[in-house]
C-alpha cells in the first residue's frame, strides 16, 4: 500500500514555473500594497497641511453626484480656500 510520502513528486521544470509564477505574483501583490500605502501616506500629508485632494472630490462626485458637472480644479482650490480662510467675520484670530 502506497504510503502519502511515497507520491510522485512534480517533476523539476514544472515545480520550478509553479514557485517563479507565485514568486511573480507575490511581486505584484507586494508592490501593489506599497503603491496603496503610498497614496494613503501622500493624501494623507495633504489633509495634515490643509492642502485639498482633487481626485478624491472627483471620485467623490462621480459615485454620489453623477448628474452634476464636477468644479475645475482652480474651482476647487478656491472654494476649499474660502471655506478655511474665508470670513473670519467676528473671530478675533
Amino acid at each position: 500500500m502506497p504510503n502519502a510520502m511515497q507520491e510522485q513528486p512534480t517533476q523539476p521544470a514544472e515545480q520550478a514555473a509553479a514557485t517563479t509564477a507565485t514568486e511573480a505574483a507575490g511581486t505584484r501583490s507586494w508592490r501593489a500594497s506599497l503603491g496603496q500605502a503610498g497614496r494613503y501616506l501622500g493624501q494623507s500629508l495633504r489633509l495634515m497641511v490643509g492642502m485639498p485632494d482633487y481626485d478624491a472630490y472627483l471620485n467623490h462626485m462621480e459615485r454620489t453626484h453623477p448628474d452634476q458637472a464636477p468644479m475645475s480644479y482652480e474651482a476647487f482650490f478656491q472654494e476649499r480656500l474660502e471655506a478655511r480662510y474665508g470670513s473670519r467675520t467676528g473671530k478675533c484670530c
